[in-house]
């Protein structure tokens, strides 16, 4: 049976008509992210438990073939009618690599492989069928893939490319970025998205911007920051940040101590993400600057997300649609 159309814009928007786009991060983890769900069977799952929302799956390119990716991800999409979307990562943590026993290539290398890999995904999905295809890493003959994404248009592309070739690798295939809003200012945070969507229009393309915040939200200013307090200084796992530090090369042997200590810091808060601490009235406010700003949407997460969504919800939400910044819907 031919399914009904659904337009890229509408994949774009996330199905809805929101100013601000609000989603979830990293609610397929555990312990500080560092324990997860394996994300396109997790997306599969959700996607058929829910009607409205899109869920995004993180890929790592050099980990998986092509073929294979292309064709959980369109089960995915059909399952959700068109509302399953596709995190593509390039990868950086040498022992994933080493335990599949995949090379880990140099910086530049890595998205030069990730530009076959999401060339090959796309003509999959597309109305191309058995072609062949010859690049620098990849080589490979006859491929098909069916069926194709659900209603003859593919899943949203987002990626989070911090260096300039990362951005570049965003801006050239993707519908959606992940950026670092500043910490210090929101002119910068509105510098950053205004370069972002000006070199994609610049290849006449047009991207979304989107970034992570860390929210802490209580009744009062008081509470916020005590819980934040008590979880992000008091109870932080600093052997696990440390490590993962490590992983990176930053220690106070590798860079400026107070650089350290400032890294240190940000991976002990949702793992760099943007703080956004207060009472209902401060985290819609903070949010609502990130939409002047000229952000897409904010993917928050939270220390217990079971225990503090209900309230962002009741709250928070609520205030942004009254901001105009939502529109009054059922959650699902």
């Amino acid at each position: 049976m031919h399914a009904p159309s659904a337009s890229l814009n509408a994949r774009r928007a996330m199905h809805g008509n929101n100013k601000l786009q609000i989603g979830l991060f990293g609610v397929n983890c555990s312990s500080g992210r560092a324990a997860t769900l394996e994300t396109v069977t997790w997306a599969t799952g959700l996607l058929a438990l829910t009607k409205r929302i899109t869920v995004f799956g993180t890929v790592h390119a050099p980990i998986f073939n092509p073929v294979v990716a292309a064709k959980e991800m369109v089960t995915a999409d059909h399952v959700g009618e068109g509302r399953f979307g596709l995190n593509i990562v390039v990868g950086w943590n040498e022992g994933e690599f080493d335990m599949f026993g995949v090379e880990q290539r140099a910086h530049e290398q890595r998205y030069e492989y990730a530009q076959e890999w999401i060339d090959v995904i796309k003509m999959i999905w597309s109305d191309r069928e058995d072609f062949d295809f010859q690049g620098k890493y990849l080589a490979m003959k006859g491929i098909r893939g069916k069926p194709k994404p659900y209603g003859d248009t593919r899943p949203v592309i987002m990626n989070a490319g911090a260096s300039p070739t990362g951005q570049a690798f965003a801006v050239k295939n993707c519908d959606a970025f992940f950026l670092q809003a500043s910490r210090t200012s929101l002119e910068e945070t509105a510098q950053r998205v205004r370069r972002a969507k000006e070199a994609a229009r610049a290849q006449d393309g047009e991207i979304g911007c989107y970034t992570v915040g860390v929210v802490t939200c209580r009744p009062t200013k008081k509470e916020a920051q005590d819980y934040f307090h008590h979880c992000i200084v008091e109870r932080a796992d600093w052997s696990a940040v440390d490590g993962i530090l490590a992983l990176k090369d930053i220690s106070p042997q590798t860079v400026p101590m107070q650089e350290y200590l400032t890294q240190r810091s940000h991976y002990a808060q949702g793992m760099g993400g943007l703080p956004i601490v207060g009472d209902p009235d401060h985290v819609a406010a903070q949010i609502a600057d990130l939409s002047k700003a000229g952000l897409t949407g904010i993917a928050i997460s939270l220390v217990n997300y079971i225990d503090e969504l209900p309230y962002f919800i009741d709250e928070v939400i609520g205030r942004l649609e009254r901001l105009g910044l939502r529109q009054k819907v059922g959650v699902d």
